[in-house]
């Protein structure tokens, strides 16, 4: 009965951390994008993130955050989330669900804890800026 369940593969839909400046507070701060690089507008995308590990030998968890779009067309990049310098610390966890026609697709990224520095950028496709990049 599992054998008869088709899982579709994400392809060419990413995420990137991309530290930019902020005039509310003043400084560089790293901002999370769903990039779709691929053919097919995405429907109905949905991300939930958060984030967890552990900090001076305890347990640490945020609360979630959704974020909806009805669309994100081919070939187009969209904001989805600040990323707090003390959350850098830990993982941070988005999980990614859209449709592309009548196909449900869903993934989970996962910027592992102290992963998102000037240190692991390269190009992000689409924006060519510098980022992290988590495929």
């Amino acid at each position: 009965m599992k054998s008869d369940i088709l899982i579709p593969t994400v392809e060419n839909v990413f995420l990137a951390a991309i530290q930019e400046w902020s005039d509310d507070f003043m400084d560089k701060v790293w901002n999370v994008y769903l990039i779709n690089d691929s053919d097919y507008d995405l429907e109905s995308v949905m991300v939930v993130s958060k984030a967890f590990g552990t900090l001076d030998g305890e347990m640490k968890k945020t609360a979630l955050l959704r974020h909806a779009f009805l669309q994100i067309p081919a070939v187009s990049v969209v904001k989805i989330e600040m990323i707090e310098n003390k959350v850098l610390r830990l993982n941070n966890e988005f999980m990614v669900t859209y449709f592309i026609g009548g196909t449900l697709y869903d993934k989970k990224f996962i910027f592992k804890a102290q992963s998102i520095t000037p240190d692991y950028v390269e190009e992000v496709p689409i924006l060519f800026m510098d980022g992290v990049i988590v495929r």
